[in-house]
C-alpha cells in the first residue's frame, strides 16, 4: 500500500493525474483489507485521492474524499489534532472552488479554531487559515473583511518566514488586489514595493 501511495504521489507531482489516481486507489484497496476501518492511514489515502481530484478540477469528487478523510480523523484522532484542521481547510477550499462561499467560510473558520489551539501563535499554518478566510470574503465581495484577514496573514508571515519567501509575496499581492477592488489605488503601490526590493 505504501509503495502504491508513493508511486501515486510521484505521478501527481508529474501532473499525470489519472495514473496518480489509479495508484492511490490501489493503495486504498489494500489498506481497507489490512487495516481497521477507522485507521488514520485510511484517512491519508482518502486525502491523497481528494488532492488528485482537486488537481483535476473535479471538486465534488475531491470534496467527497476530503469529507471521508475527516470522518475517519474525527474517530481516530484527538479533536484538536492538526490533521483535522487540514481536512477542514481542504473541504473549505473545495467549497470555495465550487462557489459555495458560506460553506467554505464555515470550514475555514473551523480549521482556524483548531489551529489556534494546536499550534504556536505565529505558526505559518495559522497564516494559511487567515489567508483562506480572506480569500473567501474576497470572493463574497466583502472586501473590508478580506483586507483584515489578509493583513493578519501577512503579520504572521513577516514573523515566521524568511523575508523573500513566496508566501509573503502572495500576501502582499492579495492585499493589493483587495485595495484595487475597493478603489483605493495608492495603497497598492505601498504593498507591492516590498515585492520589488
Amino acid at each position: 500500500a505504501d509503495s502504491y501511495n508513493n508511486i501515486g504521489s510521484v505521478y501527481r507531482d508529474m501532473g499525470e493525474y489519472s495514473k496518480a489516481l489509479s495508484s492511490h486507489e490501489r493503495s486504498l484497496e489494500i489498506k481497507k483489507i489490512a487495516l481497521p476501518p477507522n485507521h488514520p492511514d485510511l484517512a491519508a489515502s482518502y486525502n491523497n485521492i481528494g488532492s488528485v481530484y482537486s488537481n483535476m478540477g473535479e471538486y465534488s469528487k475531491a470534496l467527497s474524499s476530503y469529507e471521508r478523510t475527516l470522518e475517519i480523523e474525527k474517530i481516530a484522532l484527538p479533536s484538536n489534532h492538526p490533521d483535522l484542521a487540514s481536512s477542514y481547510n481542504n473541504i473549505g477550499s473545495m467549497y470555495n472552488d465550487m462557489g459555495e462561499y458560506s460553506k467554505a467560510l464555515s470550514s475555514h473558520e473551523r480549521s482556524l479554531e483548531i489551529r489556534k489551539i494546536a499550534l504556536p501563535p505565529n505558526h505559518p499554518d495559522l497564516a494559511h487559515s487567515y489567508n483562506n478566510i480572506g480569500g473567501t470574503y474576497h470572493n463574497m465581495g466583502e472586501y473590508s473583511k478580506a483586507l483584515s484577514w489578509h493583513e493578519r496573514a501577512l503579520e504572521i508571515r513577516k514573523i515566521a518566514l524568511p523575508p523573500n519567501h513566496p508566501d509573503l509575496a502572495a500576501s502582499y499581492n492579495n492585499i493589493g488586489i483587495v485595495y484595487r477592488k475597493m478603489g483605493e489605488y495608492s495603497p497598492i503601490f505601498l504593498y507591492t514595493i516590498p515585492m520589488l526590493l
